[in-house]
């Protein structure tokens, strides 16, 4: 039975890219997968494409297309990214330009656009999740997109793309795509959807399957962190995974990494809500079958719903913090000090924050008073407020620097900030919303 090579070479935008340049020179792969886009990054790259509209894709885009290209071309290996963020057609155009530079003239680059429907939601002002409508937040809205499915893809690669770049695809959408191409799974095939769902959502976050974001020590050991390879997933024509990675490479793929991975971000492992069906985890299957190699079966699915989630991003307020450390003897007293210092300060000179918080990172930062009572030899306090404007939230920072020689004593390392918020609220868009085209960068 026919077997394609998936690899995932990155689980979000800032990711290493030693790992992806390893499965390019040495997964023999069929494609390299990049998920870069959280659903904050969006909003983030709408705000910049309205500064400059060439921009407003991913900053590490020319970085790692220039690292894995040349050995994926050289290879035959496909790419598939949604580093395309707010401006896909323009990322294409970008990766085209650099195809160029490094030599690959004939390099075929596309963009598949159309989960931008801010439009169609500003006439609908639909719900939001948060509460409130599209019609209160005004002028503060910056980009509503819509996680569109794995077809365009899969359109993509049939009229001969080399590189396909997305903007809001769901991220199992981005495995799955190829699948669809390679296999000629249909759309309304839901148990294969749904199989190759399991894939997707087992890959899309890169080392977090071969044991990062999973090693505890003493408790779950993982070998050589620092070298982690990323996965390699080996698909079947009727919807089995093996998970393995490049022998030599650092970390693990053990029952136990996959099984925490298949339940990440997971509500209903029944009722797995994707653009283009409803994947059921329910009855997948994982099994060790030779070292660093998992063998999952099981998935399966049912019909889409024919709503797609959006993720609307606006300017939501500003954050103001400040920090500072105390160290020696007596320094949680020191802390405590320093919080009711800026505390009363804020107060006597009228700073308006809706929402504050005074902790001492170490002792009672995470769970507050339910920590443990114990007296660390360090604590670091920080104090953060949420404001109107960013004026306002400057203040509070400054609060804490002032410390340095108005509050207790040997306070050190002070670091301030204050910055715009972009928040993300979520709604549900009629499928018909969004329209996926695909074109070529020349």
């Amino acid at each position: 039975m026919r077997t394609i090579r998936l690899g995932a070479g990155a689980g979000y935008s800032g990711d290493r890219i030693e790992p992806a340049i390893e499965l390019a020179e040495k997964g023999a792969l069929d494609y390299l997968v990049f998920e870069c886009l959280a659903e904050r990054t969006i909003a983030l790259a709408q705000q910049a494409r309205l500064k400059d509209p060439a921009s407003g894709f991913d900053p590490l885009l020319a970085a790692r297309m220039r690292a894995v290209l040349p050995i994926c071309a050289r290879n035959g290996v496909k790419v598939v990214t949604n580093m395309g963020a707010a401006n896909p057609a323009a990322a294409a155009r970008a990766t085209r330009t650099l195809a160029r530079e490094v030599g690959l003239a004939n390099l075929r680059v596309a963009a598949v656009t159309g989960d931008d429907v801010l439009a169609q939601l500003r006439a609908s002002d639909a719900a939001l999740d948060n509460g409130g409508r599209i019609s209160t937040l005004g002028n503060r809205i910056v980009s509503a997109n819509a996680y569109i499915g794995a077809k365009p893809i899969a359109d993509a690669l049939a009229a001969g793309a080399d590189v396909v770049i997305t903007g809001r695809a769901a991220d199992p959408a981005l495995f799955l795509g190829p699948l669809i191409h390679e296999f000629g799974w249909a759309m309304d095939d839901w148990t294969m959807l749904g199989k190759g769902t399991v894939v997707g959502h087992l890959l899309e976050c890169a080392g977090q399957i071969t044991g990062g974001y999973f090693a505890d020590p003493g408790v779950k050991d993982i070998p050589d962190l620092a070298r982690l390879g990323f996965p390699i997933g080996e698909v079947r024509e009727d919807g089995q995974l093996v998970v393995t990675k490049v022998a030599g490479s650092g970390g693990s793929v053990t029952s136990r990494t996959v099984k925490e991975q298949l339940l990440y971000e997971i509500h209903d492992p029944k009722l797995y809500y994707q653009p283009d069906v409803v994947a059921d985890f329910s009855q997948v299957r994982v099994e060790e079958i030779g070292p660093d190699r998992v063998r999952v079966t099981g998935g399966a699915g049912a019909p889409k719903t024919g709503l797609l989630k959006t993720s609307v991003g606006y300017v939501d307020s500003f954050i103001g913090e400040g920090q500072i450390s105390y160290a020696g003897p007596n320094a949680v007293a020191r802390g405590k000090l320093a919080l009711e210092i800026v505390r009363e300060r804020l107060a006597l000179t009228g700073v308006r924050a809706s929402e504050t918080r005074y902790e001492l990172i170490g002792v009672d930062s995470l769970h507050g008073a339910a920590s443990i009572a114990r007296d660390p030899y360090e604590v670091r306090v920080r104090v953060a407020g949420r404001t109107e404007t960013l004026e306002e939230a400057a203040r509070i920072g400054n609060e804490v620097e002032t410390l340095y020689t108005n509050g207790p004593a040997g306070g050190g390392g002070a670091w301030k900030s204050a910055r715009e918020i972009v928040a993300v609220a979520s709604t549900l868009t009629p499928e018909g919303a969004a329209r996926p085209s695909v074109s070529f960068a020349d």
